[in-house]
Formats: C-alpha cells, sequence, structure tokens
C-alpha cells in the first residue's frame, strides 16, 4: 500500500469543502454523475477511433447501489477507467491553472465560500461534505490492473493495486449521519435520489440504474430501473424545456454552481443541418486567460458525442461560452486536424457568432443592467475580436462599453455619437492607468472647455484594440495624448524657435522634441505619444522582452503658461543661466506626473519643488 499527501492546494480546497456552509449538499451527486458521464464520453471515443478494443457485450451506464444500515453510498461507472498515475494526479492533485488565484480570492473577500466554490467547479472533492470516508475502485480500459483509493478527506490517500473484472469505476462513498438542518439528508433513500437525479441528471445520456423494491401479486420483488430519460435537452423544443432543466444542464456540462447569466438556442437548417444549445456563464472562469484555456463546447453527430472542447467551432473571442453543437452532416471519425478545413464546420461557426453577436445585442437593448454585468465580466475578451474578426467588427464596435467623462454610468458608442455636439467632428478618447488620472489630465483641458464629452479607456488591451479601429458611423477617433497623424503643427514665431531648440536640448535624453500645443488651457506642458506608438502604460504591462526602439516622449508646451514666459525672460537675459535647466525638469516633471508615470529621477524634482517653495 503506497500513502500520499494530497497537493497543498488541494488540502485547502478539501478543507473548504468539508467545512463550506453550503445548503444544497445534494450536488455532490450531480458532480458524480457528471464525472461519470465524462468518463463514459471518453470510452466512447476511444472506441470510435479503434484508440481501444471494448470488451465483448460492454454495456454504456451508470449504476447507484445503496445500504441504508452501513450508510453507503455507490456510484459505478463502465467508462474509461483510470490507473495508478491517473489516480495520484487527477485524485491528489487539481491540476488546473489559476488554482492559487482561487484560494487567494476565499483569503482576501469576504464572498461567502460557496459562491466562491461554484465559480470553481471541484467535483469530485464535493462528495466530502456528506463523506466521511471515500474508496474509489478503478481500472483503466485497454489494462488488466486494478487499483484501490482511500482517503477520509483529511490530508492523506492510500492506494493499492487490486483486483476487478470489469472496466470503469467504482467510489463507495461511506456517508455522514443525517443532519437535515446542514444539509445532509438520507442518501441512500430511493425518493431522495431519484429527486435529485430527475433535478440534475435526467438529460444524461447514459442510463442511470438503480435497484428498488417494488410489489408484483403482494410479492416484494427487486428490480432494476433507470431513473433518467435519456433525452438531450438540444433536442427538444424550446417550449418544452423548462429554465431550471436548461440551468441544470449547463451545470453539468461546466461543472459551474451558478446559473448561466444567457441560454442560447439555435436550429440551423437548409444546406447544413445543426442543433445548438449555448450558454453565457455568469462569472469569468478563473483559467480563462492562460494559454492552456479549452472552451467548454462539445460537438456531436446524431446525438454521439465525438470531440470535447472543440476549439474550431468559436472564435477566442467567445472563448467563455460553453454548450453543444450536434449535427448530422458531420462524420463519426472526424478529426481535430479534418475539423480545421471541414466547409460544415466553417458554415456552423459562421451561424453560432452571429447568434451569440445577436443574442449580446439584443440583451444590451432590452436589459441594460444584466448586460452591463456581463461586459464587466468579459468585456476585456470580447475586445480580443475588434482586431481578429473583420467580418463581425461592426457589431463587435456596438458592444463596447465605455466610461466617459460625462458621468458614471457606461456608454456605448451609438450613444456617445447620438450625444456629439453640433461642431463637433471627431469621437474623443484618452488611454491609461485609471479613471481618476485621466479626468484631471491636461489632455482634457481643450476639449473639455468645448464641451466634447471624452472616452476613458483604462485596460491595457484597448490601445491594442483602437489600433484597428479607425471609425464608427463615419465619425474618426481621436486619441488625445497621442500625436494625431494628420495634425498640422502650430506656428511658431522666429523668436520662439531658438526657446523650443534650448528646451530640446535640456531634456534630449527623455524627448525627442517639444513643440507648442494646441490642446492645454491651464497646464504648463504635457507628453505625447506618436500615433502608432504604445503608450508607457502598456510597455510597462509588456516589459523588458518587447523592443520598442526610441522611448523618448514628445513636449508639448503651453506658450501661454506663466512657467514658459518665465523660462523665455530667463533665457533672453542669459542663454547659458543655469535655472533654465532646471525649469526645464519642471515642464516635465509636471507633464509626466499629470499623466501618471513615474519620473527618471524624483529626487532631483523633489529638489527643485523645494527649492522653488523657499522662494515664495
Amino acid at each position: 500500500m503506497e500513502r500520499y499527501s494530497f497537493q497543498a492546494e488541494s488540502r485547502e480546497l478539501l478543507d473548504l469543502m468539508v467545512h463550506a456552509i453550503y445548503s444544497q449538499k445534494e450536488v455532490f451527486l450531480r458532480e458524480l454523475l457528471s464525472n461519470a458521464s465524462d468518463a463514459l464520453d471518453k470510452l466512447r471515443l476511444l472506441s470510435l477511433t479503434n484508440a481501444v478494443n471494448l470488451p465483448e457485450g460492454h454495456v454504456f451506464e451508470i449504476r447507484i447501489d445503496r445500504d441504508s444500515e452501513k450508510r453507503v453510498l455507490v456510484i459505478e461507472d463502465s467508462g474509461v477507467g483510470m490507473n495508478h498515475d491517473e489516480l495520484v494526479n487527477n485524485l491528489g492533485t487539481i491540476a488546473r491553472s489559476g488554482t492559487k488565484e482561487f484560494l487567494q480570492q476565499i483569503k482576501e473577500k469576504n464572498t461567502p465560500a460557496s459562491e466562491l466554490i461554484g465559480q470553481f467547479g471541484v467535483g469530485f472533492y464535493s462528495m466530502f461534505m456528506v463523506a466521511e470516508r471515500v474508496e474509489v475502485f478503478t481500472r483503466k480500459a485497454g489494462e488488466t490492473q486494478g487499483y484501490h483509493w482511500v482517503s477520509d478527506g483529511k490530508g492523506e490517500f492510500t492506494i493499492e493495486p487490486v483486483e476487478k473484472d470489469t472496466i470503469g469505476t467504482r467510489i463507495v462513498i461511506h456517508l455522514k449521519p443525517v443532519d437535515e438542518e446542514n444539509g445532509i439528508e438520507d442518501f441512500t433513500r430511493e425518493d431522495v435520489i431519484r429527486r435529485i437525479v430527475k433535478r440534475y441528471s435526467d438529460f444524461i445520456s447514459y442510463p442511470i440504474k438503480m435497484k428498488v423494491i417494488r410489489e408484483e401479486n403482494k410479492e416484494k420483488k427487486e428490480v432494476e430501473e433507470t431513473l433518467n430519460s435519456m433525452k438531450p435537452l438540444w433536442t427538444r423544443k424550446p417550449s418544452e424545456v423548462s429554465e431550471d432543466e436548461y440551468h441544470d444542464f449547463y451545470k453539468h456540462l461546466t461543472h459551474d454552481w451558478e446559473n448561466p447569466l444567457a441560454t442560447i438556442t439555435l436550429q440551423g437548417e437548409g444546406t447544413v443541418e445543426f442543433q445548438a444549445l449555448l450558454f453565457i456563464p455568469s462569472r469569468v472562469p478563473f483559467d480563462i486567460f492562460y494559454q492552456s484555456f479549452e472552451p467548454k463546447v462539445n460537438l456531436y453527430v446524431k446525438r454521439v458525442l465525438i470531440q470535447e472542447n472543440v476549439d474550431m467551432l468559436l472564435p477566442r473571442y467567445l472563448r467563455f461560452v460553453a454548450g453543444v453543437v450536434d449535427s448530422p452532416d458531420l462524420s463519426l471519425n472526424i478529426s481535430r486536424e479534418m475539423l480545421q478545413q471541414d466547409k460544415t464546420i466553417l458554415q456552423v461557426r459562421k451561424r453560432l457568432v452571429k447568434k451569440i453577436l445577436d443574442t449580446l445585442l439584443d440583451m444590451q437593448e432590452k436589459d441594460r443592467e444584466k448586460y452591463t454585468k456581463f461586459w464587466q465580466e468579459f468585456g476585456v475578451i470580447v475586445k480580443e475580436g475588434i482586431g481578429a474578426d473583420y467580418e463581425n467588427k461592426e457589431k463587435l464596435l456596438s458592444l463596447l462599453l465605455f466610461e466617459s467623462s460625462a458621468g458614471k454610468d457606461l456608454i456605448t458608442l451609438e450613444e456617445y455619437v447620438k450625444r456629439m455636439k453640433e461642431d463637433q467632428k471627431e469621437i474623443y478618447y484618452l488611454t491609461g492607468e485609471s479613471r481618476r488620472v485621466l479626468e484631471t489630465s491636461p489632455y482634457m483641458e481643450a476639449v473639455k472647455d468645448k464641451g466634447y464629452e471624452v472616452l476613458f479607456l483604462t485596460q491595457p488591451i484597448d490601445e491594442f484594440m483602437m489600433s484597428a479601429v479607425h471609425e464608427f458611423q463615419g465619425k474618426k477617433f481621436h486619441c488625445l495624448n497621442k500625436e494625431p497623424i494628420e495634425e498640422k503643427a502650430p506656428e511658431v514665431s522666429e523668436e520662439d524657435k531658438p526657446l523650443l531648440e534650448k528646451l530640446q536640448t535640456l531634456l534630449s535624453d527623455h524627448v525627442r522634441e517639444v513643440k507648442f500645443s494646441t490642446k492645454l488651457v491651464d497646464s504648463p506642458a504635457c507628453v505625447m505619444t506618436k500615433a502608432f506608438e504604445f503608450s508607457p502604460h502598456v510597455r510597462k504591462i509588456l516589459g523588458e522582452k518587447y523592443p520598442f526602439g526610441d522611448e523618448r516622449r514628445i513636449l508639448e508646451i503651453n506658450p501661454k503658461h506663466p512657467l514658459f514666459e518665465r523660462f523665455k525672460g530667463i533665457y533672453e537675459e542669459n542663454k547659458e543661466d543655469a535655472r533654465l535647466e532646471d525649469l526645464a525638469q519642471l515642464f516635465l516633471g509636471y507633464a509626466l506626473i499629470a499623466e501618471g508615470t513615474p519620473l527618471p529621477d524624483p529626487a532631483r524634482f523633489n529638489a527643485l519643488v523645494l527649492k522653488m517653495a523657499e522662494k515664495l
């Protein structure tokens, strides 16, 4: 017998499950039945591709056995099973990106543990809410050796070889005493099991069987009954399916414990026949920004699962959508490589994308509060599509929500255009680290005086997105902290040219050009970025591994500001006066601070400010 300790993160999650005050502890059975269904799906896929030879007469099924006196519940499937290493890896660790972030959120937030558990989804571990001890007997398809896994969920588990006649997995749960006040029902009772299966797992496409006592001719007999209807939801008319049934199917599919934000049904007819049942989650998955993230969209052919987590059915910017697609027009043995070239898949994908985007636009129009919730969770992912999906670019632009100088509510581009002043020709926006910095930035001064509204873009992806956007409804975009390509430089008198040249010389390490500004009203200076360059905010996020070339900025000076008048007066008296260097540093320091960018030499700037204060 081998003894192992759970991985540290798994121990924390186990402890959370055991002590979680979660009233619906019955969901452990849903999770185990979903896992059993997944194991059967995997075996059927392997058999379709001839990767595994099934035993003669193999039956794909799930069985539930129970012993009320011994307080034992057994869930058994004839699926793919596990070998020794898979037991260690699958049941001893949680090999999932985002685990640390999940645990950190539990520590940092006051959100109820049950809500956070639901966001993460921990299937197998959920049984420890109701179990004193768990045993797993399993044998992998294609192998002869079986294994016995045992744990009480308190930090350790054991594994030993065991004889097992059939492939698949048998989970034996030694239940805690009944405690209905804390959600622990008698999970060995027939009516309790039937209710849970009917509610959460009726649509599972494999029979869930259980032996029950029935009376025939006044004689009690033990008979085997199938508890679920096995009819896939996506084959039924939407009018015949309740909202609860859709929600339970979503939870079965994704192992999420929360209801989806939206349910989408689609029937494809004509050149390509297919049925689709899709869901938009309520919360962004923890691991969605990891490269290894796989969309939870499964592909069926005539109700037979042929591939899980198919990434070709939706573009990457819709990877948060979960669901199933079923088409009779595909081959049962189609490979992932073939999917990329298959014309049927490409047509299905086009229809799915259109339906999802139309659903979101409809939500935005009819239920703004719900759509705002969606946007706060998934907006940053949808933005990825602006530069990647030219065909749907206009719809995606219509989906965008922005912070604005006009108020706290998020607005659409269409709403912005409708509110534009009569003399306003462009859509103005600012990029930066936070709304707080942008609201008080010098870039706002000229447009604020004219009463123009400004959009605030504060996410790193915004600059990438806007590089692919040029106009909306005939209105061009204008980034106030970037130098416009076609901007006409203000005229500079012969008297002032030497002053700008002197500033350029004094600040040459940090500034590539000094010019007069047309946008400043009250501020002495601001720094600008070239139209096709990234801002310092984005450069900082991308880090040193990306070479950016000349990182020096453009310094714009307000020629009407007293600070420039002072610089001009000193220069006319003595072109080499040391005070010119100090004033030049003040121009640059002010501009960088106003932008929210760190100073190149904070100590020197502080000394200059103190020096000025002493003269007041």
